[in-house]
């Protein structure tokens, strides 16, 4: 098994402020997790809200080019922190797990690399990168 060592929960990462708030879109989306992870979430009830972001900034790709890189599985329609939810409540699906995790794996180390060279504890710099880190459950504050 692939080693994966995500440094928060989604209940920190939904408290902490991603996706502009509007990941889930629907109540009926989020009524498969636990009430607890939305009780200080930063969430949106009719769309995505930059200023709900932890670092106040778009980043990430959209719906669209997930779909297009093939990063969508059917298992987990709205993409990887939906996979990670699940992934956190205990369901394990081999294939997409690995999968999930490689892509998880790659992601942080090169960007979390990149903010510790050029402004570790500097939390100001690099907004987008650190809004990203966040997404992927990686501590954006290096």
């Amino acid at each position: 098994m692939l080693k994966f060592n995500p440094q928060l929960t989604p209940k920190e990462m939904l408290d902490l402020g991603i996706f502009g708030g509007w990941y889930f879109k629907t109540e009926e989306n989020m009524s498969e997790y636990p009430k607890d992870w939305f009780i200080n979430a930063r969430l949106s009830k009719d769309g995505f809200k930059v200023g709900l972001n932890k670092f106040g900034v778009a980043s990430g790709q959209s719906m669209e080019v997930w779909q297009s890189k093939g990063w969508i599985t059917s298992d987990d329609p709205l993409g990887w922190f939906q996979w990670y939810c699940r992934y956190c409540m205990g369901r394990r699906i081999p294939d997409v797990d690995t999968f999930q995790i490689k892509r998880h794996n790659n992601f942080g180390p090169r960007h979390a690399g990149a903010i510790r060279k050029h402004c570790p504890r500097e939390y100001n710099k690099r907004p987008k990168q650190r809004q990203a880190l966040l997404q992927w459950a990686y501590d954006p504050f290096i």
